[in-house]
């Protein structure tokens, strides 16, 4: 047993139990040993797995266990998590998705030479997923730099084919799909262990000053053209279908007028035809009728008659005797 005496004026001895000596010292070397001997890893997580500075393996989530004392060591790495990688602007809070963004601040990154020789300024996000955790800890040092170097290349080289108006305007969910792709081939060949999910262009503009303000002029020029042609349209399709059905109508008016004159024709044929036989079987009963009947039109057709004789001495009164007969008399 050892004991400890105090030698100050009216101290005590204390005596200290080697016993309790041990059973603090293995408590310590049990809490150490714990301590490093297990790791938890989150739901979104990855673990990987070193043993002496080589890798061992990699493991999921939950309480995982490791050899202790710095004989292996851990590191986590969010492979379930979409990250975010902005070009040209940038969130006020890295990580927050409903923060203000704050744009036009960085040109090195935005500003560049479309294939027409003009300049444009592009912003966009990348978002993508760490898919393989060993290749992310250890093929690449400067991983963030790496994929920003090759997402600034890849939109370069699209930019810099197409004419500034293709950029705007038609292909700009085609530079979104190729750059896609493209980055996918280059972060596969540098092994960064990393997938592209989604690739969107946010702003493209022409930089600021005169070159923006003679681009708007020429956009408000275009959308004065389209709002032109559409109201042309408008009114070509106003008119063309009343002039279609006027058309329709006079072409109908005049297939009425042929069949009313064929028919006319048709039966004038037939009368005529009908006289003919009637003349043939009795000829002079035919021909006075017919000539009673021409008679008969000339008069009607005309207001003031009158017959006189052969030497104009004297004439019949039809109009007073047509006269008397309208009015009742005999």
């Amino acid at each position: 047993m050892l004991k400890s005496t105090n030698t100050s004026q009216g101290g005590k001895g204390i005596t200290i139990n080697p016993k309790i000596l041990w059973l603090v010292l293995a408590a310590v070397i049990v809490i150490v040993l714990a301590a490093t001997s297990f790791f938890v890893v989150d739901q979104t997580e990855q673990g990987v797995v070193l043993r002496l500075g080589k890798y061992n393996r990699t493991v999921g989530p939950g309480l995982q266990f490791k050899l202790p004392l710095g004989i292996e060591q851990s590191y986590t790495v969010p492979t379930q998590r979409i990250l975010n990688m902005t070009f040209g602007f940038r969130a006020d809070q890295a990580g927050v998705a409903s923060t203000r963004l704050t744009t036009g601040g960085y040109p090195e990154e935005s500003v560049m030479l479309t294939g027409d020789l003009n300049i444009i300024d592009v912003e966009w996000i990348i978002q993508y997923r760490i898919s393989d955790p060993r290749a992310w800890l250890f093929n690449v040092q400067e991983r963030e730099t790496t994929i920003r170097d090759i997402s600034q290349s890849v939109v370069n080289k699209l930019v810099g084919d197409l004419a500034i108006l293709d950029v705007i305007g038609p292909e700009r969910t085609n530079i979104e799909f190729m750059t896609q792709q493209d980055m996918q081939q280059s972060f596969d060949y540098y092994g960064l262990g990393v997938t592209i999910t989604t690739v969107r262009l946010r702003n493209i503009v022409p930089p600021k000053g005169e070159v923006q303000d003679a681009f708007e002029d020429v956009n408000m020029a275009i959308q004065d053209l389209n709002r032109l042609v559409n109201e042309g349209k408008e009114q070509y399709n106003r008119a063309i279908p009343r002039a279609q059905g006027e058309a329709a109508q006079l072409i109908q008016q005049a297939e009425g007028y042929a069949s009313q004159r064929v028919n006319t024709a048709r039966g004038d044929v037939a009368r005529f035809v009908s006289i003919l036989e009637a003349y043939e079987l009795s000829k002079d009963v035919t021909r006075t009728r017919l000539y009673i009947e021409a008679i008969e039109a000339v008069l009607k057709a005309s207001e003031d008659t009158f017959i006189i004789d052969r030497n104009l001495e004297n004439f019949l009164p039809l109009q007073t005797i047509q006269q008397q007969f309208e009015g009742g008399t005999r």
